[in-house]
């Protein structure tokens, strides 16, 4: 899946991305005009047709994200400490004053209360609230540009998550034939049908999307995705909603539960972000891609990399040969991440070690027991070692000589 803007709108580009991958166009409703956006589905099918590539579009709509307005100087350097205003006024930003497109905005904060901009990567804490300013200190800074997006992690938005703008895309999504509309910021199966039914009422049905990108949407995530059509993992917005750190073992349950329901998923947000200035992605980012497919997530998706990137092309053709090579090498992969199947039922079962069966079945009996330590009486560390390859949810503790 790939993001359409500045760097991938010409039909030379567009051509490219076609052939070198691109399954799914997907076109962000939060930036741009209708007319753009119009003119964007027209070249999509034109160049699609020429090259007999089947080449599906995706109407993103713009939900309640917050967003930074405009800044009259680009890009905005914070640097830590400095003070700045957050305002709800219709202004341009300057530098000590930066508008947000979010009305209630000093209903939401409180002293105390830290701010998100641009994925996390910018963090405020709020210092004082008078009137419609927020009176913030930046705690980390960096560079700011028009219209990134604001996150308000664990405090009331009083917005709905679909509105009535979005409603409005969502009829022009559907006169122009777009093939899903994605839900952003969901929080209950509610805004997915609230899509679908005024869809419906519009005479044809609608393939929607349901993004998760909110906290909200990993406790109601069972309904969610029972009343969507797909899901997106976005999680730009949910590392900074949840603690990062638990971002890889969220995305992994999702995944599971999605797969186990027969429903598309589709991983998204930084997946190859260096790629935006770079022409190779990190090894890092090429894990994360592979990983995902391993994972079993149907699809992956670049937003920057081909929106606003330098290199929209490679980075379509790196994405595609990650995934190549990792469904290539899923089966063999998942085969050796299992190890008690693998010794049980796979290759390694003709070729037990008495070492083998001991530690696979003191990890299965710790397991079963809900013991919090396996002591390993060993003259070496080798005994420990066994024990840990299997992953025992208590404490290994290695010990020699004689055990009193």
């Amino acid at each position: 899946v790939c993001t359409i803007g500045p760097a991938s709108r010409s039909e030379a580009v567009l051509e490219q991305l076609i052939l070198k991958g691109m399954n799914v166009a997907r076109l962000n409703f939060a930036h741009g005009t209708v007319q753009g956006h119009r003119e964007d589905i027209r070249r999509i099918r034109a160049v699609a047709a020429r090259t007999e590539r089947s080449c599906l579009i995706m109407a993103d709509l713009p939900g309640p994200k917050i967003r930074v307005g405009k800044l009259i100087k680009e890009p905005l350097l914070l640097e830590k400490g400095n003070k700045i205003i957050l305002t709800a006024q219709n202004s341009v930003g300057s530098e000590g004053q930066i508008p947000v497109e979010y009305k209630r905005l000093a209903e939401s904060v409180n002293p105390g209360s830290l701010i998100f901009l641009n994925d996390g990567f910018i963090q405020l804490q709020v210092e004082k609230v008078s009137g419609d300013k927020v009176f913030c200190r930046t705690v980390i800074g960096g560079p700011l540009l028009s219209y990134k997006g604001l996150n308000l992690p664990g405090v009331k938005i009083f917005v709905d998550a679909v509105s009535a703008t979005d409603l409005e895309f969502v009829a022009f999504a559907l006169q122009e034939g777009v093939d899903a509309v994605g839900v952003s910021f969901a929080e209950t199966a509610d805004d997915i049908r609230k899509v679908k039914a005024f869809a419906q009422k519009n005479g044809q049905p609608a393939y929607v999307v349901a993004k998760i990108e909110r906290a909200e949407a990993i406790v109601n995530f069972d309904e969610i995705v029972t009343a969507a059509d797909a899901i997106m993992i976005a999680r730009g917005d949910l590392g900074v909603q949840i603690p990062i750190e638990n971002v890889p073992a969220v995305q992994k349950k999702l995944i599971n539960k999605a797969n186990l329901l027969g429903r598309p998923v589709i991983t998204a947000t930084q997946m190859l972000l260096s790629m935006t200035e770079n022409i190779r992605p990190t090894r890092a980012e090429v894990s994360d891609v592979a990983n995902a497919i391993l994972d079993g997530t149907d699809a992956v998706m670049l937003s920057e990399e081909t929106a606003i990137g330098r290199h929209p092309v490679e980075g379509v053709e790196m994405l595609a040969k990650i995934a190549t090579s990792a469904e290539r090498e899923r089966k063999a992969v998942q085969a050796l991440a299992d190890l008690p199947s693998y010794f049980r039922t796979g290759a390694g079962s003709g070729n037990f070690r008495v070492e083998d069966i001991f530690s696979l079945n003191t990890v299965e009996s710790a397991n079963a027991l809900n013991v919090r330590y396996i002591l390993a009486h060993t003259q070496s560390k080798d005994a420990a070692c066994f024990i840990s390859r299997f992953k025992p949810d208590c404490w290994i503790l290695s010990c020699g000589g004689d055990v009193k």
